[in-house]
């Protein structure tokens, strides 16, 4: 794994940037505001994670360790890969991606191109913990819809369904019932398709 690059900015460009250490050119993807706070600099130190697929092997750079941190746990949410998750840190700040998720803001996920319902709410269940833990100043308020989302979640598992398929009865009836969703109309309706 390449922890980090440290070298000359050789070209610096909204989608990536070309950092030569010691002769190498590496290539990295960024984010867009990841491009804003390093637009200018000569030398940088550009913290990263190297995808590796079949057929490539992707690098991703990062301004600091928090955008790091929150690519990581986007990039564990079940149908979020890295392009997603890059496209997620281009279009929000990082208290904007955290509190939309600790605080349940489903529509300010999907307004993310290749974000639909679906995975926003997947993004808030799986995630709320993990985001909490770096929230730093961003503070969770009250949503009625996540805490009904939790509620059932935490109910199927202990009536023993395990927890994917849990999740996914709830995320497909949330949808359908949307605000009227309570706790008890989620676990009904979730156990028929269980």
């Amino acid at each position: 794994m390449i922890e980090f690059l440290e070298g000359t900015v050789d070209e610096m460009a909204p989608t990536h940037a070309v950092i030569n250490v010691n002769g190498v050119g590496y290539f990295a993807h960024i984010s867009l505001n990841a491009y804003e706070r390093l637009n200018g600099k000569k030398q940088l130190r550009l913290l990263t994670y190297l995808s590796i697929k079949e057929d490539s092997h992707t690098l991703y750079g990062f301004y600091d360790h928090t955008e790091r941190t929150i690519f990581l746990h986007l990039i564990s949410v079940s149908g979020i890969g890295p392009t997603t998750a890059r496209m997620i840190l281009s279009s929000l700040n990082h208290n904007e991606i955290i509190g939309a998720i600790l605080n349940g803001n489903v529509a300010l996920l999907k307004s993310i191109k290749g974000i639909g319902p679906k995975a926003a709410q997947r993004m808030i269940l799986e995630l709320k913990d993990k985001m909490g833990k770096i929230g730093g100043g961003v503070s969770a308020s009250s949503s009625p819809e996540l805490s009904n989302i939790n509620e059932a979640l935490e109910a199927l598992q202990a009536l023993g369904f395990a927890r994917n398929a849990a999740e996914k009865a709830i995320l497909k009836i949330s949808k359908e019932l949307g605000d009227s969703a309570t706790t008890e109309n989620l676990i009904k309706n979730s156990l028929k398709l269980l």
